[in-house]
């Protein structure tokens, strides 16, 4: 149990950074379904950045830098050319798919898959191993962890979140109250890529360190259900996370069993419990009410 659990954990970290990224992101009004190609960003360049440096820290920062990047080109495309935001977060995760799979060629000399690089040791305190739940896990499950309450804490307490959700909810009232619309906006997507890159980090070097094609494998989209299954509130996230989290870690679990199942039934609970959510089994949710839409600064 101690084992499932801890797996379960090491599992929500890249779900839970990513997700908080979309919660930041639509709280101010903008749909980012990009957070797959940002965390595939991260995982690539995390690994590009351990395998130069042999510094996994130095890899953490260049994942985070990867995610933010491609994350301002969708701010860009959502907030200043007001494309359709569903297009431009498709057009990001295709394009970084793309390069990650383009870039292992020239750079590692193979094929669908880096080398295997120098990873984040697993080095917690001392009184942090004697728990049994912490054995095996590394700093990106605390990170996470400890996130969830800071973006709680900063979306429902300050009143930098207060401008956040009021841009979110109603941005002509927001823009009357001198707020700058587009500058929150920025500011929420481009911290959207970076939680995302960093989730990517947390998949590769946090838990198998390389980078391969299709490693990320829906893992954007399941954070993106994730929050919704939350709420768009970073608690409720964390929980749905560990939900998701939880399907995947049983899933390598149960093909121990004795029971004769096709493995494929297994592999398939994570991206089930996904769709239970997104059908709308898990309760009403309530986006908030300017997600998705465009603002033109003097329109009502």
């Amino acid at each position: 149990m101690d084992d499932l659990l801890a797996s379960t954990l090491r599992m929500a970290a890249p779900l839970i950074f990513a997700a908080l990224g979309g919660v930041f992101s639509e709280k101010s009004g903008v749909v980012n379904i990009g957070l797959e190609g940002m965390m595939i960003m991260g995982a690539f360049f995390a690994v590009l950045g351990s395998y130069k440096t042999g510094s996994p820290v130095l890899g953490i920062i260049l994942a985070i830098v990867a995610g933010g990047a491609i994350a301002a080109i969708h701010a860009f495309l959502s907030i200043n050319l007001r494309a359709d935001q569903i297009i431009s977060g498709t057009a990001i995760n295709l394009f970084a798919t793309a390069l990650a799979s383009f870039l292992i060629g020239p750079i590692f000399k193979t094929g669908g898959q880096t080398d295997v690089v120098r990873g984040l040791s697993y080095n917690l305190p001392g009184f942090l191993k004697n728990v049994p739940v912490l054995r095996g896990l590394n700093w990106f499950v605390i990170l996470a962890l400890v996130l969830v309450f800071v973006s709680n804490y900063v979306l429902f307490k300050t009143p930098t979140g207060l401008r956040i959700r009021a841009v979110g909810e109603h941005p002509s009232a927001a823009d009357t109250l001198g707020i700058n619309v587009y500058k929150v906006r920025y500011l929420c997507v481009i911290l959207s890529g970076m939680l995302a890159g960093l989730g990517g980090a947390a998949l590769s070097i946090g838990i198998t360190p390389l980078y391969r094609d299709g490693m990320v494998a829906g893992r954007g989209f399941i954070a993106l259900a994730a929050m919704i299954f939350g709420n768009w509130k970073p608690i409720g996230t964390m929980w749905a996370c560990m939900l998701f989290a939880f399907g995947t870690a049983f899933q390598m679990v149960a093909q121990g069993f004795s029971i004769n199942l096709p493995n494929e039934f297994y592999q398939s609970i994570p991206y089930i419990l996904t769709m239970l959510a997104l059908a709308g089994f898990v309760g009403k949710t309530e986006a908030p009410r300017a997600d998705g839409e465009p603002y033109v600064k003097g329109e009502r």
